[in-house]
Formats: C-alpha cells, sequence, structure tokens
C-alpha cells in the first residue's frame, strides 16, 4: 500500500522556499522518499517567478526571509495563482503570521521549523489530498463541458451505423480508450423482425464474423449479464454499460477498454444514459409515421433528460463562484415580474422564465480562471468571456424545443444602441423579451457583491438603470421596471420562498 502511495504522489509538485539550504536539502530528500517532485529555491523573488512560469501544486516557504518575507511572497503570488496550496514554516510559534494574514491570503497552514519533520509532512500529506480533489473536480467538470458538447451531434437524425460510431468516438474518449464495441437491437420498421447491429473501433474494428471470432464466453456472458440486469459490469480490463430507453427495455450493450477508466466511470455512466436516448429517439424517427404518438412520448422524456443534464449544469455554474450563486433564479424572478407587468401571456412569461435560469449556461465553457479572476480582464480573457452567449445557445441548440429560448441566451448581452455583444444588434432588431432578460440580468448584477467590487444600493441601482435606458436598454423596459421596485421588499421575499 505504501509503494501505491509514493507512486500516485509522482506528479504533484512541490517548491520549498527558504533562505537556509540545509532546509531545502532536508525536506528535499524526505519529500522526495515519498514520491513527490520537489524544487528548491533560496531567493523569495525567484520562487515568485517561478511559480508564474511553471506549475506547482504546493509551496512550502519560511515566513523570515530577505528581501521579503513570506507573507509577502504569498501576497504577489495570489495575484496570478489563487489555486496553489500554501504552508508558512515559522523559526518559532511567536513569529508565526497572524490569523488574519493567513485567512486574507488564503494560506492554508503553518508549521513550526524543528529537527523532526513528522508534522510537517502529515500536512503536506493533507494538503496533497485537497489538490487531488480539486483535480478530480476540474477533471469532472471538464468531463461534463466534453459530454455537452458531444450531445448536439449524437442527437442529430443520421444513419444508424454514423450514429454508433459517434457514440462510440465519444466514450472512448472518456475513457481514454482506443479499443470498443457495440451491440444492439435495431427494428427498421414495424414489418421486419429486430435485428442485431454490431459496430466495432480498435482492435473490435471487425466484421461481425471476425467479432465473433475472438469475442471471449466470459465477455459474451458478462455482456449478456449487463443487459439482463440492466447493470454496469466491470471487468478486468475495462467497463460494460448497458443501454436502457426510457420503458427500462435494453437496447444493448456497449464495452470499453481502457487502464484508466475508473476515474472517469460516472462521466462514462452520463454519457452512456445520453446515447441510449439518442438511439432510442433516432429508432422512433424511423418509424414517425407510424408510430407518432410513441415519438412524442419519447420526445417529452427527452425533454426531462436533456433539461435535467442543462439543469445540472446550470447548477455548476453557479457552484463555480459564490459571488453568483442564486443570480440565474434572480433574473428569471424579475424577468416575469417585467412580464407581467407588460401583460404578457403565460407562454410568454415561461419562456422568460426558462431564459432567465439558462442565461448563463455557456459559462460552464469558460475557465474558473477568468471567471473568478479578483482583478481587471486582459482583452483576451474579456474577448473568451463575451463568448458564453455563442456557447449557451449553442448548447440549447441541440433540440428544437429551445428554439424559443436561443434568441433569449444569445442575445442577452446586446445593447439597443448597438453597441453590446456577440452580434450588434441594436434597436427593433432585438426581440422584446431579450430586452427584458437584458435589464433584469443587469440589475442583478449590479445589486450582488462581485470579486471585484461592492454591490450598489436600490437607489443607486435604480439610477444606473435610467442612466442606461435609451442607450444600453430599452427605455420602456427601464421605467416599467424601476416603477416594480417600490416594492422591493416584498419581491426579495417572493423570491426566497419562491427559488432559493
Amino acid at each position: 500500500m505504501r509503494r501505491k502511495s509514493i507512486n500516485s504522489s509522482s506528479d504533484y509538485k512541490i517548491m520549498v522556499v527558504d533562505d537556509e539550504i540545509g532546509i531545502i536539502e532536508s525536506l528535499t530528500l524526505i519529500l522526495s522518499r515519498r514520491g513527490f517532485k520537489v524544487t528548491g529555491v533560496t531567493s523569495p523573488l525567484e520562487a515568485v517567478e517561478r511559480v508564474r512560469v511553471e506549475h506547482f501544486d504546493m509551496l512550502i516557504l519560511d515566513y523570515i526571509m530577505h528581501p521579503i518575507h513570506g507573507d509577502e511572497v504569498v501576497e504577489k503570488i495570489r495575484e496570478f495563482n489563487d489555486q496553489i496550496y500554501i504552508l508558512i514554516l515559522t523559526g518559532h510559534k511567536d513569529l508565526a503570521p497572524p490569523f488574519e494574514t493567513l485567512k486574507a491570503l488564503d494560506i492554508q497552514g503553518y508549521c513550526e521549523k524543528s529537527d523532526k519533520f513528522d508534522q510537517l509532512v502529515l500536512l503536506v500529506e493533507s494538503g496533497m489530498k485537497s489538490v487531488a480533489q480539486y483535480r478530480m473536480i476540474k477533471k469532472f467538470e471538464r468531463g461534463l463541458s466534453s459530454i455537452l458538447e458531444s450531445i448536439p451531434r449524437i442527437y442529430q437524425l443520421k444513419p444508424v451505423k454514423d450514429l454508433l460510431e459517434d457514440i462510440l468516438k465519444d466514450i472512448m474518449h472518456l475513457a481514454n480508450s482506443g479499443d470498443a464495441f457495440i451491440l444492439i437491437d435495431y427494428t427498421p420498421d414495424l414489418k421486419n423482425d429486430r435485428k442485431s447491429i454490431f459496430k466495432g473501433m480498435g482492435k473490435y474494428d471487425l466484421s461481425i464474423d471476425g467479432f465473433l471470432s475472438i469475442l471471449s464466453t466470459n465477455l459474451m456472458e458478462q455482456v449478456g449479464y449487463a443487459r439482463r440486469l440492466n447493470q454496469v459490469v466491470l471487468m478486468e480490463k475495462g467497463v460494460i454499460l448497458p443501454f436502457v430507453n426510457e420503458c427500462l427495455e435494453s437496447l444493448g450493450a456497449i464495452y470499453v477498454e481502457g487502464e484508466q477508466w475508473e476515474e472517469n466511470l460516472k462521466l462514462i455512466e452520463i454519457y452512456a444514459n445520453q446515447a441510449a436516448v439518442s438511439l432510442s429517439n433516432s429508432h422512433l424517427h424511423t418509424l414517425v409515421s407510424e408510430k407518432n404518438d410513441e415519438l412524442n412520448k419519447v420526445h417529452n422524456k427527452l425533454k426531462i433528460r436533456y433539461m435535467d443534464l442543462i439543469g445540472a449544469l446550470r447548477l455548476a455554474v453557479d457552484a463555480k463562484d459564490i459571488y453568483t450563486r442564486g443570480h440565474s433564479d434572480r433574473v428569471a424572478y424579475y424577468s416575469v415580474k417585467i412580464g407581467e407587468a407588460f401583460g404578457l401571456d403565460r407562454a410568454e412569461l415561461e419562456m422568460l422564465k426558462t431564459g432567465g435560469i439558462f442565461h448563463d449556461i455557456g459559462k460552464i465553457g469558460i475557465s474558473d480562471d477568468i471567471l473568478l479572476k479578483a482583478g481587471s480582464l486582459s482583452q483576451k480573457e474579456l474577448l473568451e468571456i463575451r463568448k458564453h452567449p455563442i456557447k449557451g445557445a449553442n448548447m440549447l441548440s441541440a433540440i428544437s424545443m429551445f428554439n424559443d429560448i436561443i434568441p433569449l441566451v444569445r442575445y442577452h448581452h446586446e445593447r439597443v444602441d448597438g453597441k453590446g455583444y456577440p452580434d450588434g444588434l441594436k434597436g427593433a432588431e432585438l426581440p422584446f423579451l431579450t430586452r427584458i432578460i437584458t435589464v433584469a440580468d443587469a440589475f442583478d448584477s449590479i445589486t450582488s457583491d462581485r470579486h471585484y467590487r461592492n454591490k450598489m444600493s436600490l437607489k443607486e441601482a435604480k439610477v444606473q438603470l435610467l442612466n442606461g435606458a435609451g442607450t444600453q436598454f430599452d427605455m420602456e423596459v427601464v421605467e416599467k421596471f424601476v416603477g416594480l421596485l417600490s416594492g422591493y421588499n416584498n419581491m426579495e421575499s417572493e423570491l426566497e420562498i419562491t427559488y432559493l
């Protein structure tokens, strides 16, 4: 077990900063024996620059150094890196940095120097567990984004062989695999019996006869077991996932080999569920003329599945940043209130609610380094974050049920004077519902705390909306909303009960 722990540590890099070379040599020896990659630096200024250009998972540094102390080193590093795990070393507990400093600079811990490094080693190993968990969260987030990007492709109507190939490519990517196959049952039309269709890639890219000649009896048995019980089966070199439709009927199974699929098993299962829905949907489209009622049932279930997925990713966007948590729900609420004031019908109010909830879904594809940056964005970063309306519109374009919502998502950062983005629309070119979302979004943003500024008061927010009327915002929408804000306290209470 110890050997496994050491091997698993080899991907983690630690920088030790101390103006005593003896401390660096001792720590390098101890931590290297535990499998960590260790870099020693005696100059605190050099350490700042090394962290700027190289990746390190953890920084261990002395508190009292020259020409700058450890807290000053951390302050400089935190200007451009808020992810590195930091431990401070002190010669004596009386010299430890104050708790307020540790908290303000996001320093994870400190340790007194001694002839023995047992306590420090425990802190390092504990800290690396946190680093490993963060890596896993980021990997899962990237996997969800990858799944979302692939879904529009597998929901397109196409020949079943092409669809199976797309599914195989996507799932092999998630599993970091080069070998996989799918076996499904398929009925070309109502007059024919059910047939089995096989598609393989990698070493399974064979004819059906060639495939059967290499298929082991154990693998055949386990595929049957997975299908019969609708359960995932873990094999020594891979995993079998059943394809199950909305009626819990087996459509087939997929087998994917690989050495690292275990870490991505949950992502693979999520994707397999979506792939099963797309197969079912594709099949039913071929029978649409004779089984229209059945197609409608699947479409409704597809809507639920897809709404669940989009909703989960929307919550993932909120979870990225405590400052924007609940923002989408509030925008939806304010938008509906404005729509009611204009006397819009039920269908339009539902569009406003859905558009408000999903208006920022495209941010799931934007790097946390940009979304959570406390300082000013560079021009490149600004261009990247301005892509989120287009990303969100693309995500919702996978199925036609979101057609009416897509303009609200794509255009919610446009301005009536044509100076917005991404398309520079102006005046009457902007759909009326979009103009409502824009005002609701702006109001909630300026009345909420953000990394880079404090929130405005209600009075200040009203002034800003009125100042932007006719240029940034639609004048009628602003006037209607400002009138509603006389009952803002009641709105806040209702919002808390309804959404949050």
